[in-house]
């Protein structure tokens, strides 16, 4: 037996598919991974070139024998191997065109699945995905990765046990600016696949970064969206995908949140910012300052909280997804690594046998994934019609 109730006595084994030389996102993947020491990342199919997939192995530590040239060789060749040997799960880190087939394959093959996002290419991917989740029993997580800050998940708590009050407009913004110019004409890897239709999807600025302001919206309020009207731009001539972008949220409960997500504004990084308004009190967060949030009510001073899990201020989410003491800044690796920790949580109940919840789960899953594909669809429909209002609301939307 490897587990006792609940707990795997040994850790978990990962697969990195993606994450080759030159990656970004899969040495994140990989050290957000192991960051609590509960996985181990044993395998790879680390890009598309089978040569460049085996030469990337040794700065990962992969075994030759466990350095496959494709995913299809790594499925097939796990799968032959003792159950007590084989991967528990695989991380997909590549261009959003390939996160589908890979993420099907391994899902219909019985593997835990990590994906980065936007999950698919396009929403008849994510809606099949979802199928083919609820059909297998897998774990599925999607690497929406602010949602796991500290007071993100302290925000969230707040928020939807009736802190703020009611809840009646959320801005949500990821302002950047490396494609000013058009990097992509250089063959820059990084801008390169982001800006061609034909790897990236329908959308370009919209789905690489304002899935992530949307899906913080929605993480931390739990709003559900009734209806969108967008407007994207591609400032850049000759740019083949949106570079800007704007979208109006009509929610459920009569309120309102609003996109913008840019890539071309001059001297931002990494700004995904959101403030929340609610009757009784409103907040603001910023990402590139993750330890401190700010709560304001009419009347009274204005109150900031630091990421403090010792502090009595700090309710279970936010202290539940610190590591260390006031002072020492957590950040990127560690939000990314609280995404992991959870899909483990489930991945072991798995192993177990037991029951583990799938859908409202602290970390993004397959239905937020799909969420976040109808959210693109609908933006580029909207733009392409002037901005006409249409539904947002998909069956796998989730509170």
């Amino acid at each position: 037996m490897e587990t006792t109730n609940g707990s795997l006595n040994r850790k978990l084994r990962m697969a990195l598919i993606g994450g080759g030389q030159g990656s970004f996102i899969g040495r994140v993947h990989a050290t957000a991974a192991v960051l609590d020491n509960r996985a181990a990342l044993v395998a790879g199919a680390l890009s598309s070139n089978p040569q460049k997939a085996k030469d990337s192995a040794p700065a990962y530590d992969i075994a030759a024998s466990r350095a496959y040239g494709s995913y299809e060789e790594l499925l097939k060749s796990e799968l032959a191997l003792p159950a007590d040997q084989r991967i528990d799960f695989l991380s997909i880190t590549t261009p959003n065109h390939v996160h589908f087939p890979v993420a099907k394959a391994a899902v219909e093959a019985g593997f835990n699945v990590i994906c980065d996002k936007p999950m698919t290419f396009d929403l008849s991917e994510a809606e099949a995905l979802v199928k083919a989740v609820e059909k297998s029993g897998v774990v599925f997580a999607v690497s929406h990765n602010y949602t796991g800050y500290p007071l993100v998940r302290q925000a969230r708590q707040m928020i939807q046990s009736g802190e703020l009050g009611e809840i009646q407009a959320i801005r949500s913004n990821y302002i950047q600016g490396w494609l000013r110019t058009r990097l992509e004409s250089s063959d820059q890897k990084q801008a390169a696949w982001r800006t061609d239709p034909a790897k990236s999807g329908a959308a370009g600025c919209f789905g690489d970064i304002g899935t992530h302001a949307y899906n913080l919206g929605r993480f931390m309020t739990g709003l559900l969206p009734e209806s969108v009207s967008c407007h994207l731009k591609t400032f850049e001539s000759g740019r083949q995908l949106d570079d800007y972008g704007h979208a109006v949220i009509r929610m459920e409960n009569g309120g309102l949140l609003t996109v913008t997500a840019s890539q071309i504004s001059h001297g931002r990084e990494n700004d995904l910012f959101i403030e929340v308004d609610g009757t009784k009190g409103a907040l603001q967060w910023r990402q590139e300052e993750p330890n401190k949030m700010t709560l304001r009510s009419n009347g009274k001073p204005h109150q900031i909280y630091t990421r403090d899990p010792n502090a009595p201020f700090m309710n279970d989410a936010g202290r539940g997804a610190c590591r260390l003491p006031s002072g020492h800044p957590e950040a990127f690796f560690e939000a990314f690594a609280n995404v992991y920790r959870a899909a483990y949580d489930a991945m072991v109940l798995r192993a177990a046998g037991q029951k583990f919840e799938s859908r409202d789960t602290v970390f993004p899953n397959v239905y937020d994934g799909c969420e976040g594909m109808y959210f693109i669809q609908q933006c580029v429909a909207s733009s392409k019609e002037n901005g006409a209002w249409l539904p947002l609301k998909h069956s796998a939307a989730r509170r």
